[in-house]
């Protein structure tokens, strides 16, 4: 039997109408890698399962082939997974490892996640693993210029399955543009039809990733975003990026007060804040991740990636105003007299902004 972890990994399968979320679920579940995970759906019907089931363990449970165990979710999805704990513990149904959600096309990913830890019996039984997001190769630009759904799974995203590519001779460039852009620190990968496979999606090291530096600074996400249609008109979801930097020592319980009280008053509207911080007393910088009103546990990194002892928090947010977050963070977090400093660009970057 397959040890299982102490807190079991749940997976979020996102992406707009449409942009293949099924296809590539149906491709995953069809991996020996996935045969101890437990699969939410909303219905199996949509997925056409009907050839792979092999028991029916009660009216929303089925036992598939690869060895998953598949449920329907007709409501209330803590109760499903609380479900799934139950029946686990008293040998039920096969033990899994992880689970995976299959969401809605016009669904927000955040109340998925924050379920995880709202729930005082799920948070003690489960973690946020790995938000994967479908993207439409052929339509996703116009959805991205169109619905604000499609921007915050996006931007909310730790994989991105671009689908569909077949159907063109190459992803276009100002699709890739603008998701780089919207959410620089994802990992972008094209569906074919043998990959991205299920351990690449939702391997172990998908729950690391608060410790992955892709860039010299610590970041890929460097340059503040500036959206644009694709016709060059201003974005109309108002989502932006802005890095704050700061050159003294941050004071750590300042630190958790300031992001604590952001995320409860606007924790809906910051879609992605990744920082790496100097800690006041600690010697090696600390990394730090949230999406929305979830906080990932801080992680020890073994050095500065650059050599440069400065911290650098990134945020994507939608409609916040970058100089009142700053100024904020100055009056908690700081432990000198040093004061934050956004990145010159992010002043283009205020709208509909209030007030910490």
């Amino acid at each position: 039997m397959t040890d299982l972890p102490a807190f079991t990994p749940v997976h979020l399968l996102t992406g707009f109408l449409g942009s293949g979320k099924t296809t590539l679920l149906r491709r995953l579940l069809a991996d020996p890698a996935l045969a101890d995970t437990a699969v939410l759906i909303n219905e199996f019907g949509e997925i056409g399962l009907d050839h792979h089931l092999v028991e029916r363990i009660d009216d929303t449970m089925v036992l598939l082939q690869s060895g998953c165990v598949c449920c329907t979710v007709r409501g209330e999805l803590a109760e499903a997974l609380r479900d799934l704990h139950s029946k686990r513990e008293r040998g039920l149904m096969p033990a899994f490892a992880r689970v995976v959600i299959e969401s809605t096309g016009l669904a927000d990913p955040f109340p998925v996640l924050s379920t995880l830890k709202s729930d005082p019996v799920l948070r003690h039984h489960f973690r946020a693993g790995s938000v994967i997001t479908t993207v439409d190769a052929v339509n996703g630009l116009s959805q991205l210029d169109t619905y604000v759904e499609s921007n915050r799974q996006a931007a909310i995203a730790d994989r991105i399955v671009i689908t569909k590519a077949d159907l063109l001779e190459a992803v276009p460039k100002a699709l890739a543009a603008r998701l780089g852009q919207l959410n620089p620190d994802a990992v972008c990968h094209v569906a074919t039809a043998d990959g991205p496979d299920a351990d690449t999606l939702l391997g172990d090291g998908a729950a690391s990733r608060s410790a992955q530096l892709q860039s010299a600074s610590g970041f890929y996400c460097d340059a503040p975003a500036t959206l644009v249609t694709a016709d060059g008109m201003a974005h109309r979801t108002a989502i932006s990026s802005f890095v704050v930097c700061v050159d003294e020592p941050i004071d750590w319980t300042g630190f958790g007060v300031w992001l604590t009280m952001l995320l409860n008053r606007h924790g809906d509207r910051v879609l992605r804040v990744k920082g790496i911080l100097d800690i006041a007393g600690e010697e090696r910088p600390v990394a730090v991740h949230g999406v929305q009103h979830l906080v990932h546990p801080p992680v020890h990194l073994a050095g500065w990636p650059d050599g440069e002892r400065t911290s650098r928090i990134v945020f994507i947010v939608d409609g916040l105003d970058a100089k009142l977050l700053k100024r904020s963070f100055n009056a908690f977090a700081l432990a000198g007299r040093a004061k934050a400093r956004l990145q010159p660009e992010a002043a283009g970057h205020v709208r509909n902004a209030q007030s910490l």
